[in-house]
């Protein structure tokens, strides 16, 4: 069952990105960032950065006591941590969510253009209303929505976490509205048999994969394991020895005995798996069709638009910081502490049968 809703997005092209988080060259590059790393210091702030975002970002965050993480992670990291000040590098509702959790701390981004397909593709004036022709439904929202989405939900969850969450409602005899994203809605719902009623948006990165594509250059390297993140088409997921969150698919280069793996998810994400597996190979799977300029063009160019620049220039003049308003803020904390909740649990109940 779905619905009929399907927003269009507008796309940033490289020419905006380009303006907003320039090339940089060898000598501004080192420049900026000592310069950051000192900044962090004197504004007593802590650097969080999303898989997703350029490999000097992640150094940075690794280097100087921050941490680089899925969504959900970063702002839990936060959280935790005792620095007043969270910078917040991967897009706008990852700030919001580190907000949502930490009221009382400073949170800022570096580019407060830097959105989502999946938060943008999902208003939350249309995304109400559809909530509200459909009462009987227990309303489950991912992490990339906004805090006035996540407001009007009843649970919050992640890609690591989505399918135990529904499978537990489902358990309970509860039915599903499920936003935004259609392709890990049919992933959860094809593997839970839940009844769930989705809403029509996407990621423009994971709906780029192509099935046929994938299945020659498995055929290249018969060896390789692929490892597909659920945002991507059913065709692309069917093919995958691993689905799993960016978290997941890290572990699984890690912990997997292949030498090589074809991976279906932000490009972003080879620098924490080079470091975690350095004599691996890896591959990125495609997206582009025949006739393209790019073999694969996998990664957002929203999560492109944060930089070394712009970093340095929000620490120094504290623009782009992250305001809620509080009553929605309050609304949108409980689904988001739900799952904290329920992963809590599950956690404890894992390390119990151990």
């Amino acid at each position: 069952m779905n619905a009929p809703l399907s927003v269009p997005v507008s796309i940033p092209d490289a020419a905006k990105v380009a303006a907003i988080a320039p090339e940089l060259s060898g000598a501004e590059r080192e420049l900026l960032f000592e310069r950051a790393k000192q900044l962090l210091i004197e504004q007593d702030a802590v650097l969080v950065a999303h898989y997703y975002t350029d490999p000097e970002l992640q150094i940075l965050a690794d280097e100087t006591g921050g941490h680089v993480a899925d969504s959900l992670d970063m702002a839990r990291f936060g959280n935790e941590h005792e620095a007043s000040t969270i910078v917040v590098c991967g897009v706008r509702f990852m700030g919001e969510t580190a907000k949502i959790l930490n009221p009382e701390k400073r949170v800022l981004v570096p580019e407060m253009e830097a959105n989502c397909s999946l938060d943008l593709g999902c208003p939350p004036v249309l995304f109400t209303q559809f909530c509200d022709q459909h009462p009987d439904r227990t309303v489950v929202v991912y992490a990339n929505t906004s805090a006035a989405v996540k407001a009007r939900a009843d649970w919050m969850v992640t890609s690591g976490i989505a399918l135990d969450i529904v499978k537990s409602l489902k358990d309970r005899g509860e039915k599903i509205l499920w936003a935004p994203d259609r392709f890990l809605g049919a992933y959860i719902q094809r593997m839970t048999g839940a009844d769930m009623l989705m809403w029509q948006g996407s990621c423009i990165v994971h709906e780029q994969f192509k099935a046929d594509g994938l299945k020659k250059l498995k055929a290249k390297h018969p060896r390789a394991a692929v490892l597909v993140h659920p945002e991507s088409p059913p065709g692309v997921i069917d093919q995958a020895n691993v689905v799993s969150s960016t978290t997941g698919l890290i572990q699984a280069v890690r912990n997997m005995d292949n030498d090589t793996f074809i991976v279906a998810t932000d490009r972003g994400i080879f620098h924490k798996m080079k470091q975690q597996a350095p004599n691996k190979t890896l591959l990125e799977a495609p997206t582009a069709g025949d006739g393209a300029t790019c073999e694969s063009c996998a990664h957002c160019p929203w999560m492109a638009m944060n930089g070394l620049r712009n970093l340095v220039e929000v620490l120094e003049n504290g623009n782009n910081e992250i305001l809620i308003e509080e009553s929605i803020r309050q609304r949108a904390v409980v689904p988001v502490k739900r799952m904290l909740e329920f992963a809590a649990k599950k956690k404890k109940e894992i390390v119990g049968d151990a």
